[in-house]
């Protein structure tokens, strides 16, 4: 697949998942978060819809999550993108020399992610960061499209038990026992895992910064 030819597909593909409604429970709830919003961010306009990945589509490196923020995401248009999780992501890429700048606030921000994508395992924020088996099925397909598109892959980093196994589904090999950056090596292929960067790893010590950085020293040899 030619590079101009990717770049269609996953535009394509980009609106399609954007128009997604085939799990009603995250439906719904994506949408009535943009519409109810909490206290500080009553002046602003919630995106509300399904999210796609977003990134350089040559990457060697393919980061997938769980899911969009309800806040976060769900709000801005983007993964990872105006919230905690968002800050502590842009910071250590930029770090490594994956992004172009070092914060993620908006979609609109001008952040440039260089030989990485991000993507996750859900595309809609769900309630209490909790998908159920059948939306995680539901939403798997647009996961493999990527995977089509996407031929330069060689490392896949997950951030998290639920992304690590959609993962180990996606490639076809077996879950073994998760925990913070592990390379899993198979042919033609590396898994690297880590903690997420959720305020609930990030602010109780479970995920320090040296813990994280560590994670993408390895990303970053892996992916030369």
């Amino acid at each position: 697949m030619t590079d101009n030819s990717s770049l269609k597909s996953i535009e394509s593909l980009n609106k399609k998942i954007a128009g997604c409604k085939k799990c009603p429970r995250l439906s719904v709830y994506i949408r009535d978060v943009a519409k109810n919003k909490v206290r500080r961010f009553k002046e602003e306009k919630y995106y509300g819809r399904p999210l796609s990945g977003f990134g350089d589509i040559k990457a060697k490196l393919l980061i997938v999550g769980l899911a969009p923020a309800a806040h976060g995401g769900n709000r801005t248009g983007r993964m990872f993108t105006g919230d905690s999780s968002g800050d502590w992501v842009a910071k250590v890429m930029h770090k490594h020399g994956f992004a172009s700048i070092p914060t993620s606030q908006t979609a609109d921000d001008g952040l440039v992610l260089h030989n990485a994508y991000i993507t996750a395992a859900v595309r809609c924020a769900p309630p209490q960061n909790k998908p159920t088996r059948e939306e995680m099925d539901t939403c798997f397909g647009y996961l493999e499209q990527e995977k089509e598109i996407m031929k330069n892959v060689t490392t896949i980093l997950c951030l998290g038990k639920i992304a690590y196994d959609a993962a180990c589904k996606l490639y076809n090999v077996k879950p073994e026992k998760f925990g913070h950056s592990k390379i899993f090596s198979y042919d033609g292929f590396k898994i690297l895992t880590s903690y997420h960067p959720s305020k609930q790893n990030t602010q109780t010590g479970r995920l320090t910064w040296n813990q994280w950085s560590a994670v993408f020293t390895k990303a970053k040899n892996l992916t030369k």
